[in-house]
């Protein structure tokens, strides 16, 4: 398990071998890239290149200072992150700040945590693009539900346990956690929340209302693949106040379903 100074020497010695390697970015133009779910060594080598070569970049607050390791000393690094309740730059300012940026001739690289079309608002960042006339590229990340069940041992889909898997939103765009809770409460298949750690009394309640036991397995998964990663088992019936106990915050998932019962068996990243 590497610490944070190692992350970022790696970083460093990555972007040496993109730049030794490497032709100059075309200029007015945005690459949306994701970061992946934290660890460095998770980013794709395209990705890599990309943030090594970017005259400017605008990060998320899920972008590991490791990952900014890799950009150029003399390259423009814009923050705008959001967490809860807590949002640097409206979205729509986000928007508009990429079409600024390509306007002047750089080479951008949009960075965001996980995969951008995953609940990363990519896909309305790339519409005002497109409005725009603003050239851009999609380098997709290993999202964050991938690499937190694998890194806390939980196969998403398993022949015994679970034969689909579906990531939803626990935080809709109005405030509300309005799901189709009676799809979400189907048997033998396993359920990915985001941001939805403080809904978590609802997202349990629900489903049981619609028919799952309260003694199905649940889980969290805390800063996930990164080295203080932090797992939380409970079932539906505990896990409101197993959270609240931890004082467990965001970033997390929420995970349910019985493939969270393989942890203790497959856990090879905590250990």
């Amino acid at each position: 398990m590497a610490d944070t100074a190692t992350g970022i020497r790696m970083a460093v010695l990555m972007r040496e071998t993109t730049m030794n390697n490497s032709t100059k970015l075309e200029s007015g133009k945005v690459w949306l890239v994701g970061a992946g779910p934290g660890d460095p060594e998770l980013l794709t080598i395209k990705a890599a290149r990309l943030i090594a070569q970017a005259d400017a970049l605008v990060y998320d607050h899920l972008v590991s200072d490791a990952i900014m390791a890799i950009a150029r000393s003399d390259a423009r690094r814009i923050y705008a992150g959001k967490e809860a309740s807590n949002h640097t730059l409206p979205q729509d300012s986000i928007n508009q700040l990429l079409v600024d940026l390509a306007n002047e001739k750089l080479s951008v690289v949009r960075l965001k945590g996980g995969d951008p079309f995953i609940f990363g608002r990519g896909g309305e960042e790339l519409e005002t693009l497109a409005e725009s006339g603003i050239p851009f590229e999609v380098v997709p990340g290993v999202t964050a539900a991938a690499g937190c069940a694998a890194y806390a041992g939980f196969p998403l889909t398993h022949r015994d346990h679970a034969q689909a898997v579906t990531f939803v939103t626990g935080h809709l765009k109005d405030g509300t956690v309005n799901l189709d809770w009676q799809a979400l409460s189907r048997p033998k298949q396993t359920v990915v929340f985001y941001m939805g750690i403080g809904a978590a009394a609802e997202i349990c309640r629900q489903m049981i209302a619609h028919g799952l036991p309260s003694m199905t397995p649940a889980a969290v998964v805390r800063n996930g693949t990164q080295p203080d990663q932090q797992t939380l088992l409970a079932t539906l019936g505990t896990l409101p106040n197993r959270i609240a106990e931890s004082a467990i915050k965001p970033p997390a998932l929420i995970i349910v379903g019985s493939v969270t019962k393989l942890h203790e068996k497959l856990n090879w990243f905590e250990q």
